[in-house]
């Protein structure tokens, strides 16, 4: 397999609908605490994220952001790929076309707005790392309905982990 490279995804954060915004724009809109965004235009997006509320579910945080064009600030919200772009790569991607690795990466069901500091400490597998207690069924779900949607393989140790994180769900 050949090594994992980042570039190899393409341009983070196209516009892939076409909407005019970028897709770190409409996830920040998609996952804002309802009411909380406030909205600018910027070229053709109708809805650049300038500040708002989110509420991180690996760890509960709640991120109260009232400048996103600030760098520094920005940085605090993070947008993560629930299946990382590096497993992604080991699991199938390194031999997928760049078109499909960008597709990927620019997927809103793949993405989600968190946290930025732990984010940047998340490794890149199911076992190694967790999100809180009460978020490990959505979490665990989400990875499974990812990897299935693309096609992605799933080893032994990720099946072990994402089973006992499964086994928190209710009902």
């Amino acid at each position: 397999m050949p090594a994992y490279d980042r570039d190899a995804f393409g341009r983070a954060w196209d516009d892939v609908e076409g909407n005019g915004c970028n897709q770190r724009d409409d996830v920040l809109l998609r996952d804002a605490v309802p009411g909380t965004t406030v909205l600018g235009r910027q070229g053709a997006c109708r809805h650049d994220v300038l500040a708002g509320t989110w509420i991180d579910p690996y760890t509960g945080r709640e991120l109260v952001l009232d400048d996103l064009k600030d760098l520094r600030r920005a940085q605090a919200v993070q947008i993560d790929h629930v299946v990382p772009l590096a497993e992604a790569w080991r699991s199938g991607a390194s031999q997928w076309s760049s078109a499909r690795r960008r597709a990927f990466a620019n997927d809103l069901d793949v993405l989600l707005a968190v946290d930025g500091p732990p984010t940047c400490r998340r490794v890149t597998t199911t076992c190694a790392w967790r999100p809180r207690q009460s978020h490990q069924c959505a979490y665990a779900a989400r990875w499974v309905v990812v990897k299935r949607d693309w096609g992605l393989a799933v080893d032994e140790s990720e099946r072990r982990a994402l089973t006992e994180m499964l086994s928190t769900c209710r009902g």
